[in-house]
């Protein structure tokens, strides 16, 4: 059983325009190739032709049962109004979370301008992922991004489920006191590299999981994502596996503490591949 619970719908080249569709059939596709079972897709912060909005994502895939939407929110422009509509796609179990993106956008997670939405996400029992570390985009400003920052947000409110994303790459060491002293912060491995892991570079970072790990005990914070197109599944999957990790904390990683905190379904887990 995989759950990624950190995929994009978004066209990351812009040499053309890509349609969704275009864009969740090659999602799919890969999901295929690589035995993933469910994938988390996480809207943008922006709309543009190449970021489609969480309302487009929802329609393109209210009818698979196998890809759910984390709604992604900005905090520069959210209006009551995106917020009414990501609440009615909450309470109909269209989004199963809620995603910022601090370093993107300057601000700090812990902004009072955030309260609205982590009491939404309290309200629904659903998770905010939060951006962390390393942008993508160059003109980011990583000191809103650092993972030091969502420890007020999780002190603050002890009943909001958290997810720092990137285990706050490069801070990794930041990110593990953080979801080691508050039980509600967790944190997924997504968009560590580029593209593929090259061989020095993987083994770097299976250090640096290893000992998160052994810092933070068994990882029932720990989720596995990819940060799709961006990341490969296919070398993403030998990483983790490359942790040499027993078995039931594998098996933590790879979709439970996925399908607990999000609350998938995940049915007969005998007859998914």
């Amino acid at each position: 059983m995989i759950i990624d619970c950190h995929t994009h719908l978004n066209n990351y080249h812009e040499e053309r325009v890509v349609s969704i569709k275009e864009c969740l059939d090659k999602l799919q596709a890969d999901m295929h190739d690589n035995r993933v079972d469910y994938a988390m897709v996480l809207s943008s912060y922006k709309i543009t032709e190449h970021r489609p909005a969480t309302r487009d994502v929802v329609a393109a895939t209210r009818d698979l049962d196998n890809i759910f939407v984390v709604a992604g929110i900005s905090y520069l422009h959210y209006k009551q109004r995106d917020l009414r509509e990501i609440a009615d796609f909450l309470a109909d179990g269209l989004v199963k979370g809620l995603k910022l993106y601090p370093g993107y956008e300057p601000f700090y997670p812990h902004d009072n301008r955030l309260q609205v939405i982590y009491d939404l996400a309290m309200e629904f029992d659903v998770p905010v992922m939060i951006h962390s570390g390393d942008t993508y985009s160059p003109t980011g400003k990583v000191r809103f991004s650092h993972p030091l920052h969502i420890d007020d947000v999780a002190v603050d409110n002890p009943d909001l489920k958290l997810v720092i994303c990137h285990v706050g790459n490069p801070w990794i060491r930041d990110c593990m006191e953080v979801v080691y002293k508050n039980e509600n912060a967790h944190a997924d491995i997504s968009g560590l590299v580029l593209g593929d892991f090259e061989d020095r570079f993987e083994k770097f970072m299976l250090q640096e999981i290893r000992e998160m790990i052994l810092y933070a005990g068994e990882p029932k914070y720990l989720l596995y994502g990819t940060d799709w197109p961006i990341c490969g599944m296919k070398s993403y999957l030998k990483f983790i596996r490359g942790l040499g990790l027993p078995e039931k904390s594998l098996e933590l990683i790879l979709w439970k503490n996925a399908a607990r905190l999000f609350k998938i379904d995940v049915g007969d887990q005998s007859s998914l591949s």
